[in-house]
């Protein structure tokens, strides 16, 4: 091979290794920038540090534990009801030649009735909580939420199946309600009772229900005050106020101290928009679990009364101190037949003491009277102008006592079929609750008119609804013969058959009257055919 052929070939290498190698440059360099290119690309801060999700870790508290424990406890609680005619405006019907549109659309979608048919009222649903308090189903809610109601169903936390509810009794007073669900051996957690004697303003207070139909929410605050008198509230309601979140759907609920232990059952809010305003009420535990222990032994609550009336003056100090006492119930009125009339109590006697014990005020009274059991023996002491005297008596079922007040008796209902006392055919049935009226509606009646009986209910779709009775209709006569009472209309009841025409003289209210007018009424006839049975 000669020098210049080996030169050649020399060369030819050393120029490919140079090309090689700066190949292999531009390859990595390429590869170097795309990279950084492609990584500026991706991020927004280049100079930000990834987040990175710890492993998870409970921070467990006592709000927490309290939230656990509890929750199965407490209940979703939902009703349905058909509405009673009076709580719509009755609707004039349409002649032939009017346009009705929305009757049309109606029976588009869900058929025209048929002939002699009621019209359909379509269903209203509520709900509200409950906390289960025995392992056997049984619930504590407010009456409000179970009221009027058709169908109670239940919710438990973590179970989607709804449950059939039974009502078991009420107590409008409290606005407490018992009602029962069987979960087919499902286990069932029952809360914890306390003693709400030993709450204190400025405790933990931890309320758990369903507002505004969010299941198992859990709110908490403080107790704000106790023994809270509010604003159209009953008698025997003294609420624990808090500040814990109630709304509209806590009602039943239960109110929680620190240990989860239920210290009262969440039942009104205090606001001005229908929503959570800081200030949420509870009826304390012990008047609750009176009440339920009640329910469950008879199915209603009885309350003790000794038969006298007081009221609540401005300046009550001043009114005993002018009266010579300092402390005490000053007696305004003595039931006829009661027991204070009978042991020989006056009006302006002043009660100061009962079986002993000081009396404070008329609640303090008619607290320790209502909870004493009928037939129980009392002792009252009374300051008679200055004069100490004692009088023994029986304490009565208050409903006897206040047969004629409305607001505490129940109402007398004319709904279900009766047998005469021969044993003979049906009365017939009206479908309406009354009642006798007051020395107060009486004087409010027109001059010519002093008597008849208060409509307080009409069933729906019975011959009442039919021919357009009301609420708070007075019915002054059945068929031309004057009804004062309840064994009044049981007398034209006994002597009607079915198919028998029937006429009512009703007086109905349409207003009030300037300040210190007579209410108006206006006098009507309704009559009707009663349907065959």
């Amino acid at each position: 091979m000669s020098f210049l052929h080996k030169a050649r070939q020399q060369k030819f290498l050393s120029t490919s290794l140079l090309l090689f190698t700066l190949s292999i440059g531009i390859l990595i360099g390429t590869l170097v920038n795309t990279g950084v290119r492609a990584e500026k690309g991706q991020t927004a801060a280049p100079d930000a540090t990834p987040l990175v999700i710890p492993s998870a870790k409970q921070m467990s508290n006592e709000f927490t534990k309290l939230a656990k424990a509890l929750e199965p406890s407490v209940v979703h609680i939902t009703t349905d009801y058909a509405p009673k005619p009076q709580e719509t405006a009755r609707r004039r019907r349409p002649s032939e030649d009017e346009d009705d549109e929305e009757g049309d659309l109606l029976r588009r979608f869900f058929g025209a009735p048929r002939q002699g048919m009621p019209t359909p009222r379509f269903r209203r649903e509520a709900s509200g909580s409950g906390v289960i308090v025995d392992k056997n189903g049984y619930i504590i809610t407010n009456h409000h939420v179970i009221e009027n109601a058709d169908h109670i169903r239940v919710k438990l936390h973590g179970d989607t199946k709804e449950y059939k509810a039974k009502l078991i009794g009420s107590d409008i007073e409290t606005d407490i309600a018992v009602i029962k669900i069987d979960a087919a051996g499902k286990a069932l957690n029952a809360a914890k009772v306390g003693n709400s004697d030993g709450v204190q303003v400025g405790d933990w207070a931890v309320a758990i229900g369903s507002p505004f139909g969010f299941e198992a929410t859990v709110t908490a605050g403080i107790v704000s005050a106790l023994a809270r008198d509010v604003s159209g509230a009953q008698q025997f309601q003294r609420f624990i106020q808090t500040d814990a979140a109630i709304n509209p759907g806590n009602s039943g609920g239960p109110l929680l101290n620190i240990s989860g232990e239920v210290i009262g059952i969440n039942t009104a809010i205090a606001t001005q928009n229908g929503g959570y305003q800081g200030i949420g009420f509870a009826l304390p535990v012990n008047q609750a679990a009176r009440v339920y222990n009640q329910i469950i032994k008879n199915g209603k609550v009885t309350r003790g009364s000794i038969g006298v009336g007081w009221q609540k003056y401005e300046k009550q100090s001043e009114v005993l101190k002018a009266m010579g006492a300092t402390s005490g119930v000053l007696v305004d009125s003595v039931a006829k037949g009661g027991p204070a009339e009978k042991a020989g109590l006056k009006p302006e006697d002043i009660i100061v003491a009962l079986n002993g014990k000081p009396v404070k005020d008329g609640d303090d009274l008619v607290s320790r009277v209502s909870e004493m059991p009928v037939g129980t023996d009392a002792n009252i002491t009374v300051d008679r102008q200055g004069k100490k005297m004692d009088f023994s008596l029986k304490i009565m079922d208050r409903e006897e006592v206040f047969a004629d007040d409305p607001r505490f008796s129940r109402n007398k209902r004319l709904d279900a079929p009766e047998r005469t006392p021969d044993g003979g055919s049906q009365q017939a049935k009206f479908g309406i609750s009354i009642r006798a009226l007051t020395e107060a509606e009486r004087e409010g009646l027109p001059t010519e008119s002093k008597a008849g009986l208060l409509v307080t209910q009409v069933i729906a779709d019975s011959f009442a609804d039919e021919i357009g009775l009301l609420e708070k209709d007075v019915i002054v006569s059945i068929n031309r013969q004057p009804v004062n009472s309840l064994d009044d209309v049981k007398k034209v009841q006994a002597s009607l058959k079915p198919g028998d025409p029937v006429a009512f003289r009703i007086l109905r209210p349409l207003g009030i009257g300037a300040r210190g007018a007579r209410a108006q009424y206006q006098s009507q006839i309704l009559a009707g055919t009663l349907p065959n049975e």
